[in-house]
């Protein structure tokens, strides 16, 4: 058994490693048909990764710019987007972002958010959610140590010090454990998406012919998904206006 087990896990174990070297290879590729030149190819090996399941900021990084380079500018936009949710601080890939948000048709104006909200959400995004858990886990440790000084030891001065520390920690585990939840609730259950098609008209209902059509939105759009029903999605732009539109219209973020 302990042979079946040990064969086992080396097989994982080699089966992991040659799927990262697969990743690493068709990265490699990409890089070098982009440097030369051959940016639909370069699209191709990248999106090859994408499609396995592996995700990074670098990753969707790289495929922006070759969409880019290949004229595919709501493609470009779509994996800038997801590169920015990964990681939001970094000043390359904003202002890539930039870049390509000026081919977009629509300007939306942008509502105010309510600032305590605001402040919340810069504050968890102070930290990735990585490091959040790392300091979730070392005040767990912390705390889980102060307790067991204070149940073993026979000081007064010392069971004093160690319950209230402990306490201490034990509150900055439970909040750094939200921040991290909440940081990768930011990331993975996000509900935004950009506009595929070149134009569609936003109705009030979800209904083709009895829906009224309210405004008209192009390719590239950024909007926010709020509710659906069948193949039809409620959006909300950034400046409140709201209505449906196909699920075929979009792409997800």
């Amino acid at each position: 058994m302990n042979r079946l087990i040990g064969t086992i896990a080396a097989l994982f174990i080699v089966l992991l490693a040659s799927e990262a070297k697969d990743f690493q290879d068709l990265l490699k590729q990409g890089n070098e048909h982009y440097l030369n030149g051959e940016y639909e190819l370069s699209v191709e090996s990248y999106r090859s990764i994408v499609d396995s399941g592996y995700a990074s900021a670098e990753l969707y990084f790289n495929l922006g710019n070759a969409c880019y380079k290949s004229h595919n500018i709501t493609m470009a936009l779509v994996n800038y987007e997801r590169a920015h949710i990964l990681n939001p601080k970094d000043a390359e890939i904003q202002h890539n972002l930039e870049v390509a948000r000026e081919f977009v048709v629509d300007r939306i104006e942008v509502l105010p958010e309510f600032f305590l909200w605001k402040a919340w959400v810069g504050f968890v995004k102070s930290f990735d959610a990585d490091i959040w858990a790392i300091m979730s886990l070392a005040a767990f440790i912390l705390a889980l140590v102060l307790f067991l000084v204070y149940f073993f030891s026979g000081r007064m001065e010392v069971r004093k010090i160690t319950f209230w520390t402990g306490v201490l920690f034990a509150f900055l585990f439970l909040s750094t454990f939200l921040f991290a939840a909440q940081q990768n609730r930011l990331i993975t259950k996000h509900n935004q998406a950009l506009i595929l098609t070149p134009s569609v008209a936003i109705k009030s209902s979800p209904d083709e012919n009895s829906g009224t059509d309210l405004f008209l939105l192009h390719e590239g759009t950024k909007v926010t998904v709020e509710d659906e029903l069948g193949d039809w999605r409620e959006v909300v732009l950034s400046d409140g206006n709201r209505g449906w539109l196909k699920e075929s219209d979009l792409i997800r973020l």
